[in-house]
C-alpha cells in the first residue's frame, strides 16, 4: 500500500508514522514536512525514530500537486485543525466527485484538553477521525452529533507509540531514576515554569541516592508542536544554586528514557499515558492547581494528581484502572487490538473503485466568516483551488537556486524562533517595568 503521512511538527509526525504503519501492513511510507514554524530539524526527526522511505518538506499547494500526481492509497494528516481542513478542501477541489482517491485520515497527537469542537470541526470531512480512546471517541461524536455532522468518520484506535518492556521494580528500590517530562507551553509564565525546574532541583537534593533527569521537547531555537518562549534550558542557567550533581537536562527518544524510568512526573505530557501504559508509576503535579489551561483537568479520576512535596515524602500514586482502560493505556491484549476496526475501515475504503467527494462540516454556507481565512492562510482560495501564484516550490530550479533558497529560508526560521525565544520575552518584561 502506498502511504503519505504529512505532518507540521515533530510530534505530530511520530504520530502520523507510527499511526500509518498500525494501519497499513507493511507500507511504503512517503514523509512530507509541512513548511511552518514549526518544521522539525534533521536532528529532531532522528531523535522521533521513525523513519520514511522519502522525506520532503513542502508547502500547502506542493503537497497538493504531490497528491494528484503521485497515486496514494492513504494519507494520515498529521496537521494542527487548520491545516487538515485546508488539504480537506484542496482535496475537494481535486476531485469534486466521486473518484478513486486516497483514503484521508486525521486524528490527534495525544491527550485533548482544549478546543475540542474547535479542532474537531475542522478534522471533519476526513474519512476517518482517529480517537486515542473510548473516552475521545464518545467526545468527538457527541461534537459532531451537536451541530448536525456525520460523526460516522469517527473510529476508536489508541496512541501509536505505546509500547515498551512492562515495568519491573527492582527488589527494595525506590524511584532511583524520576523523570520530569516538561511541555513547551505549559505552563506558559515564566515564574511557573522556574518553579517546576526548582522543584525538581530540590527533589533531587533532598534524594541524593536518586537520578533526576529533567527531559526536554527541543533544543534552543528548534520548536514542536507548541511555541516554547521560555526554554527550561535558559531557566536552568538562571536557577539559584544551579542543578545539583544528580539533576541534569537529557533528550532522546522519550521510550528510551522510559526503559530507565522509576517515576514519571509531568504537568499533563503525553509522556503520562507512554508511562502508565508500561506501568510506570506517574504522578500529574497539582502545584498549579487543576486547571484546564494546564490540561491537568484531564486526569481526574486518574489517582495520578498530586504534589512534588508528597512526591519529596516519598509517595507514589496508584494509577485507577477503570479510568486507564476508558482512556486506551491498558497494556496487553486490548491495546494490541485496538487499531484493528480502523484497519479493517482502510482496507474497505482503500479497495473500493471510488470513494465519494469529501464532505467538510466547514463550508462558504456553513461557515463564510471563518472558512476562507482558514484556507488563505495555506494560500488556498475558498474554493480550495492554490491562489495565483502559488506553485510547487523549487519545482524547476537549478541545485544553486535550491541551496540558496533553503539557506534563505533557514536564516528566517532562525531568526523567528530567535524573536520568539530572545526578543518577545524581552520586550514583555520590559512592559512590565
Amino acid at each position: 500500500m502506498r502511504v503519505a503521512v504529512l505532518a507540521d511538527s515533530d510530534t505530530r509526525w511520530k504520530w502520523g508514522a507510527l499511526t500509518a504503519r498500525r494501519l497499513a501492513p507493511e507500507p511504503h511510507l512517503t514523509g512530507f514536512l509541512l513548511r511552518g514554524r514549526a518544521t522539525p530539524t534533521a536532528r529532531q526527526i532522528g531523535e522521533v525514530g521513525v523513519r520514511a522511505d522519502h522525506l520532503t518538506e513542502v508547502t500547502c499547494a506542493g503537497f497538493l500537486d504531490r497528491l494528484r500526481e503521485d497515486g496514494y492509497d492513504l494519507v494520515v494528516l498529521a496537521l494542527v485543525g487548520g491545516a487538515v481542513q485546508a488539504v480537506l478542501h484542496g482535496a475537494r477541489a481535486l476531485w469534486p466527485a466521486p473518484a478513486r482517491r486516497p483514503v484521508l485520515v486525521a486524528g490527534y497527537v495525544g491527550v485533548v484538553y482544549e478546543k475540542l469542537a474547535d479542532g474537531l470541526l475542522l478534522r471533519h470531512g476526513a474519512d476517518l477521525v482517529l480517537a486515542n480512546s473510548r473516552h475521545d471517541a464518545d467526545r468527538f461524536r457527541a461534537v459532531y452529533e451537536g451541530v448536525g455532522a456525520d460523526a460516522g468518520a469517527v473510529t476508536e484506535t489508541a496512541l501509536p507509540f505505546l509500547g515498551g518492556a512492562p515495568y519491573r521494580e527492582a527488589a527494595g528500590s525506590r524511584a532511583h531514576t524520576v523523570v520530569f517530562a516538561v511541555q513547551p507551553s505549559v505552563p506558559e509564565s515564566r515564574a511557573d515554569r522556574a518553579y517546576l525546574l526548582g522543584r525538581a532541583a530540590r527533589h533531587a537534593r533532598l534524594h541524593p541516592d536518586r537520578e533526576v533527569l529533567v527531559k526536554l521537547r527541543s533544543k534552543p531555537g528548534e520548536h514542536t508542536t507548541h511555541l516554547e518562549e521560555l526554554p527550561y534550558q535558559r531557566l536552568a542557567e538562571r536557577l539559584p544554586g544551579g542543578l545539583p550533581a544528580n539533576c541534569r537536562l537529557v533528550y532522546g527518544n522519550m521510550g528510551e528514557v522510559l526503559d530507565g524510568t522509576d517515576l514519571l512526573v509531568t504537568v499533563s505530557s503525553t509522556a503520562a499515558l507512554e508511562s502508565l501504559h508500561r506501568g510506570i508509576p506517574t504522578a500529574v503535579l497539582t502545584d498549579l492547581g487543576v486547571r484546564e489551561t494546564l490540561g491537568n483537568h484531564h486526569f481526574l479520576g486518574s489517582g495520578c494528581l498530586t504534589s512534588w512535596d508528597r512526591l519529596d515524602e516519598g509517595f507514589r500514586p496508584e494509577p485507577d484502572p477503570d479510568w486507564l482502560a476508558r482512556q486506551g493505556v491498558a497494556a496487553g491484549g486490548p491495546y494490541e487490538r485496538a487499531f484493528e476496526t480502523a484497519r479493517a475501515r482502510v482496507a474497505a475504503l482503500a479497495a473500493r473503485p471510488e470513494l465519494p467527494a469529501i464532505a467538510p462540516y466547514y463550508t462558504l454556507a456553513t461557515a463564510p466568516g471563518y472558512l476562507p481565512g482558514i484556507l488563505a492562510r495555506h494560500h488556498l482560495g475558498p474554493d480550495g483551488i492554490p491562489l495565483p501564484g502559488t506553485r510547487r516550490p523549487e519545482a524547476g530550479d537549478s541545485p544553486v537556486r535550491r541551496y540558496v533558497r533553503a539557506a534563505l529560508r533557514d536564516a528566517a526560521r532562525g531568526a523567528y524562533r530567535h524573536g520568539v525565544q530572545r526578543v518577545a520575552p524581552a520586550i514583555r518584561r520590559m512592559g512590565e517595568l
